[in-house]
């Protein structure tokens, strides 16, 4: 049987872990419309410049708060919702250009759903964590 420690742990590992290999898969997605002018490109449609840039640098930030979780680092925490702050910013701004008529992919507004719902859901974790130590 698990004490509570343990499961703790393994919470954080799979936790940081997720965030590390979100953030990979993020610059990998990103750099490949950014940087490639090539199929990834073409499939993206109607992106957005901002969304995919902003997208692409936080991957970093996604890499470097999974980092924070694994080590139990406290500026885990306020970089996890500093990270959702930013994301629900950028889907703002989404909204907006959206609203005035912009051009966009129905999959930006289910990828950035799907952000906004990664980091809300890892800050609640790291929030919870800290209160429990």
């Amino acid at each position: 049987m698990q004490t509570s420690t343990q499961k703790r742990s393994i919470a954080t590992w799979l936790t940081g872990g997720f965030a590390i290999v979100f953030g990979l898969l993020t610059l990998k997605s990103g750099g490949a419309v950014i940087f490639i002018d090539g199929p990834a490109r073409v499939a993206a449609g109607n992106y957005l410049p901002f969304v995919v840039w902003f997208n692409f640098l936080a991957g970093f930030a996604y890499i470097l708060a999974g980092i924070g979780i694994l080590l139990n680092s406290t500026w885990a925490r306020p970089l996890a919702l500093l990270i959702l702050v930013a994301t629900l910013i950028a889907f703002a701004i989404l909204g907006i250009t959206i609203i005035n008529g912009g051009a966009y992919e129905s999959r930006t507004i289910a990828a950035m759903s799907l952000r906004s719902v990664v980091w809300a859901l890892i800050s609640v974790f790291v929030y919870k964590r800290a209160v429990r130590h």
